[in-house]
């Protein structure tokens, strides 16, 4: 049995299946979701932008809520997805819309920002006059491949499906929960996530942020060692293989 015990942040979903996976590896861990996910309503020009989709070089999707909801949106338009030009950060999210029968193009080495931008396939899709791009995803969050696309020549919009909200929880449950069930170590899976954390532990901040941390990249982990966090590991990657590589390659702290 490992002697880690994490707390996990993921919405409620994502949680429980991390979970399950961590304990057939014999890493105990405790669900509280910091992120839920909330649907948004279309605003006119985002209508417009999902009834563009086929015209885009490419479709980039990337989370499983974005994937699941798209799915949604093209059901209750009665549309046919486009059959072409699919691309996500990592397998779980492809998955999402493999099971609707989309040819999907993802990073098999890395799963984020950094490794869908090294794509071949990607750069081969943006190589051409004025191509159009299309990233899925929730309210903000990964600038950095608009950015880098557009550097390439790309016009880039989005088509933002839901928010992340921060579940409403009495005063004092993230530090009765580490206390309680003895945790040693937390577990965040993007910026948001981190800054959620934060505000749930609100002046109780610096006794969590001692806790070893665990993020998906580097640039989470700048962002949770400016906020103070003392000790962050880099799972290099969201998945949960990545997160418990990590587990296994880092020691627990001494109870």
């Amino acid at each position: 049995m490992s002697p880690w015990r994490l707390l996990l942040t993921r919405p409620a979903d994502d949680c429980a299946a991390l979970a399950l996976t961590l304990a057939e590896a014999g890493v105990a861990s405790s669900c509280l979701p910091l992120l839920a996910i909330e649907p948004v309503e279309l605003a006119p020009g985002q209508r417009q932008v999902l009834a563009g989709l086929a015209q885009c070089q490419a479709l980039i999707v990337v989370s499983k809520p974005a994937a699941r909801l798209l799915l949604e949106r093209f059901a209750e338009a009665g549309v046919q997805a486009p059959a072409k030009g699919w691309f996500t950060v990592g397998e779980a999210t492809a998955a999402v819309l493999q099971s609707a029968g989309l040819e999907v193009n993802f990073p098999t080495v890395g799963d984020d920002s950094e490794a869908l931008l090294a794509l071949p396939v990607l750069r081969q899709a943006v190589a051409v006059p004025t191509p159009r791009v299309v990233i899925v995803r929730g309210v903000g969050g990964r600038e950095l491949l608009a950015e880098r696309l557009a550097e390439q020549g790309a016009s880039v919009e989005y088509l933002e499906l839901y928010r992340r909200c921060l579940p409403a929880y009495p005063a004092g449950t993230l530090v009765r929960r580490i206390a309680a069930e003895r945790l040693n170590g937390v577990v965040v899976s993007s910026g948001q996530g981190l800054e959620h954390l934060q505000q749930m532990a609100a002046a109780d901040w610096p006794q969590v942020a001692r806790l070893p941390l665990f993020v998906p990249g580097p640039r989470v982990a700048e962002l949770a060692r400016g906020a103070g966090a003392q000790q962050v590991v880099d799972c290099r990657g969201a998945s949960a293989a990545a997160l418990l590589a990590a587990v296994q390659r880092s020691a627990a702290p001494a109870s």
